[in-house]
């Protein structure tokens, strides 16, 4: 038996042998690549602060207590959440698994076997019974001399922080949708107000006509024109009431729910625009969860590539044993205790070009997420500044739609006055009438896009959480939400 100083020793010895040989890590050290990118957005206006309308969480932004209700039941109600939530713990676990071959492997092992033979005794034979027993305690240990487990954490490290960015990005994405469907199907109760209103005008029209030509002071043509327009205005109705009832469908499928009535806040005209600050181009690549999700995707690349070169050398580990073994002949026992030690090692020496083309295929990949990482970028820069195009002009567009629909609403009277004084053909009021209605749903569809160039805008900035609840996801409000989230999906 081994003195308990010496098993110290032994074991000091293992436990500071990776750090003598640290060293010979291999593999890439991740660096991020260098991106140009514009000190601002196109068509960015001059701005004081770094503010940004992101940096507000979405209930000062919709400001509608109604939309605020269905934001709040979707991002409890979710599927496409949950199922990212559900993608988050897989990771999690995953990482637990990664860390886990970098720790010493205990276990156990037991043995109990019995039989029954003959023993010659005096010239005579006689049945002996015998029995073995053996229990050990295991313990093994692969030592990360080359970073091969190091690198496999990383990588699993950052696969966990890419789903996390995941789920955020579905958040955003949700809260987007959401706003923007409510706007819509608000924008369609004025479009379904406005088709009425036309109805009961053209309703009024065709009755006048009709009066006039049943008293024989016009002919049959204005009946006709003035049923046309009420037809058409009528068929408008219906189909407005489908768009609103298909609306009210998805947003319903958005809050978990099944098909269902979808109640309203504040109308269109109604709802509040609130400030867009559009802050720095730098926040945006720190804050958008696609472009940080790209980042990580990278991060995992670069450390794939070390476990391949890692695994053209050998893995070397200890492992060891102590237990006890009794073995029992003809009723007597014999007991005693054993162990061992080992060092162990295993390596490639030709696999026929396997490990050279698993490494080829890892840098490839590597390339790969380098490429999608500087495309993502692009393509936030491109929706931010369509968004804020559409936002700058839409202002304009409005204040001249309103404009217009003014001067046609006095054409339309003044055209009925004159038809009435005989100063005036039915053509004037029907033209007229023709004009103004498509300008009032035209003027409530730029209303609208003004309220979705807003939440588009929220969303291409990366809107609804900062930079600190990406470095410290653990501890964040967001993720003791997604905890509950994920304990509501479990069933």
């Amino acid at each position: 038996m081994i003195s308990n100083r010496r098993i110290a020793k032994k074991w000091l010895s293992v436990f500071l042998s990776p750090l003598l040989v640290s060293a010979c890590t291999v593999g890439p050290e991740y660096k991020k690549p260098e991106v140009a990118q514009p000190s601002s957005f196109r068509s960015q206006a001059a701005e004081s602060g770094a503010q940004s309308i992101a940096d507000t969480p979405w209930q000062n932004v919709f400001s509608d207590k109604t939309l605020q209700a269905l934001i709040t039941q979707s991002l409890a109600n979710n599927n496409d959440l949950r199922v990212a939530v559900a993608r988050i713990e897989q990771a999690r676990a995953l990482t637990e698994v990664a860390r886990s071959e970098g720790i010493p492997q205990f276990g156990y092992q037991g043995t109990a076997e019995g039989g029954r033979g003959a023993s010659p005794e005096n010239e005579t034979v006689r049945p002996v019974t015998f029995g073995n027993f053996t229990g050990l305690l295991t313990a093994a240990w692969e030592l990360d001399l080359w970073g091969r487990i190091r690198h496999t954490n990383e990588a699993a490290q950052a696969n966990l922080l890419a789903q996390e960015d995941v789920r955020r990005g579905v958040m955003l994405t949700l809260v987007s949708d959401i706003a923007a469907n409510y706007f819509r199907l608000i924008e369609l109760d004025q479009e379904l107000a406005i088709a009425k209103e036309s109805a009961q005008v053209y309703k009024s029209t065709l009755d006048l006509f009709t009066l006039r030509f049943q008293a024989g002071r016009d002919s049959r043509l204005p009946v006709e024109r003035a049923q046309s327009a009420y037809d058409s205005s009528t068929a408008a109705i219906h189909d407005l009431t489908r768009q609103i009832g298909q609306m009210e469908n998805a947003i319903s499928t958005l809050v978990g729910a099944y098909p269902q009535a979808i109640a309203r806040g504040a109308p269109l005209e109604g709802q509040a625009i609130p400030e867009t600050p559009l802050g720095s181009t730098t926040a945006l690549l720190q804050r958008r969860p696609d472009i940080l999700e790209a980042e990580q995707k990278m991060i995992a690349a670069n450390a794939e590539i070390g476990v391949a070169e890692a695994n053209f050398f050998p893995k070397i580990g200890l492992s060891a044993f102590v237990g006890g073994q009794g073995i029992t002949i003809a009723g007597g026992t014999t007991g005693f205790g054993v162990w061992g030690a080992a060092a162990n090692f295993a390596g490639p020496i030709f696999s026929g070009g396997k490990l050279e083309g698993v490494y080829h295929q890892r840098q490839a990949f590597w390339d790969e997420t380098v490429a999608q990482y500087r495309q993502t970028i692009l393509a936030a820069f491109h929706e931010t500044s369509d968004a804020i195009v559409a936002r700058q002009t839409l202002v304009s567009r409005e204040t001249a739609l309103r404009s217009q629909v003014k001067a046609l609403q006095n054409s339309t009277d003044l055209a009925m006055d004159r038809y009435r004084s005989g100063r005036a053909s039915y053509f004037e009021i029907l033209e007229a009438q023709q004009e103004l209605f498509p300008a009032k749903a035209t003027l409530a569809q730029t209303r609208r896009d003004q309220l979705i160039a807003v939440v588009n805008l929220y969303k291409a900035l990366g809107g609804g959480w900062t930079q600190d609840d990406h470095q410290q996801p653990q501890q964040t409000a967001s993720l003791m939400q997604v905890s509950n989230l994920a304990q509501e999906a479990k069933p």
